[in-house]
């Protein structure tokens, strides 16, 4: 009996012991004698904003500085929608250190969002200086073709003094590319895109002879040839066949 009484005593003195300990970890009491009252934040921000990280992480101090749950705040910041990333470690015996990463935008997609220079589509709001990004569109599900078209066409016209800015797809798999100089070429089919391309720019320094203005709209889409039409210009200049898609 005397056994019995010394286990149960044993058991009671570690729970008074243990309780205490548990319910300052796990935020129960004594939050208000912790609390995390400072907050550091490492990262140059250029679309993120000191009061979207103090709406995320307010939420999540309440417990104290033991029962702060760091993956819950990674997670809530991470969630932000110009947020690629977010670290948070806690220094005692008051602070929550962050470390966010800023998506860093590479084009416009469908201009609604953007994608990131990992491939990732995210809203935007208030994104005021990404109209100089490419502007990419297309059916969703066939992101990564656009933007490996992108990549194709950029360096086929590399040679030339035309920048390409855009990428189009239609839901009828019909590509066009525009230029820094408002330009629109219209390509057609992804499996004749290289040799239309490739007979286009063939001859395009002959093309632009005498044209300093440039053109406004060339359809590749011709069996031999291909269609310009220059500014102003009501008439486009054919060279060969029909038109293709």
């Amino acid at each position: 009996m005397k056994g019995t009484f010394r286990l149960i005593a044993w058991c009671l003195a570690i729970a008074l012991v243990a309780l205490p300990v548990v319910g300052v970890l796990q935020g129960w009491f004594a939050a208000n004698r912790w609390p995390v009252t400072q907050m550091t934040v490492q990262a140059p921000f250029k679309h993120v904003t000191a009061a979207d990280i103090r709406g995320a992480v307010l939420p999540r101090l309440g417990k104290g500085f033991f029962a702060l749950d760091l993956d819950a705040v990674q997670k809530a910041v991470a969630a932000l929608p110009w947020v690629e990333s977010a670290e948070a470690r806690k220094r005692w015996p008051d602070t929550l250190i962050l470390r966010v990463y800023e998506r860093q935008p590479f084009a416009r997609w469908n201009d609604k969002q953007l994608i990131s220079r990992q491939g990732l589509v995210f809203d935007a709001p208030n994104a005021s200086d990404t109209a100089a990004l490419p502007g990419l569109s297309g059916p969703d599900d066939r992101l990564a073709e656009v933007v490996s078209f992108y990549a194709e066409t950029r360096k086929a016209f590399a040679g030339t003094h035309l920048q390409i800015t855009g990428v189009a797809l239609t839901e009828r798999g019909s590509w066009s590319v525009s230029t820094d100089t408002g330009a629109q070429i219209v390509i057609g089919d992804r499996d004749q895109a290289g040799r239309r391309l490739r007979r286009f720019l063939d001859v395009y320094p002959q093309l632009m002879a005498g044209h300093t203005d440039g053109f406004a709209y060339a359809d590749l889409r011709y069996t031999n040839g291909f269609a310009v039409r220059w500014p102003q210009s009501p008439v486009a200049t054919h060279a060969g066949g029909s038109p293709r898609t």
